[in-house]
């Protein structure tokens, strides 16, 4: 979230919120650790930084979406519904076929 390239939209939303969560469960899990070294709490925590970030984007993408028109907020929601279908059957790991057998014949010495 903090690379100058990053950009998102609201089809995204979902997992920005997703995400927000698992940062937040993670802060209070690694305050409650008692176990673990300063340094080693310090290392993995979520700073409040990033939290921040992603609440602003997440407030960022809602308030554009409750500022459109009721026809306009109607017709980003079908998209959405569509990208994110989409979205789902694409996941995983591309397969890969077997390789294509060397059609160049071989050459005599």
């Amino acid at each position: 979230m903090g690379c100058e390239h990053f950009s998102t939209d609201v089809s995204y939303l979902p997992g920005l919120q997703a995400h927000l969560a698992e940062l937040i469960r993670s802060r209070e899990r690694l305050m409650s650790t008692f176990e673990a070294d300063d340094w080693a709490r310090a290392q993995t925590m979520p700073s409040e930084e990033e939290i921040r970030r992603v609440r602003r984007l997440i407030e960022r993408v809602k308030t554009d979406l409750d500022n459109l028109a009721l026809d306009d907020h109607a017709q980003i929601e079908q998209d959405v519904t569509v990208v994110r279908r989409s979205r789902t059957v694409m996941r995983g790991m591309p397969r890969v076929g077997p390789p294509l057998p060397d059609v160049r014949p071989t050459r005599s010495p």
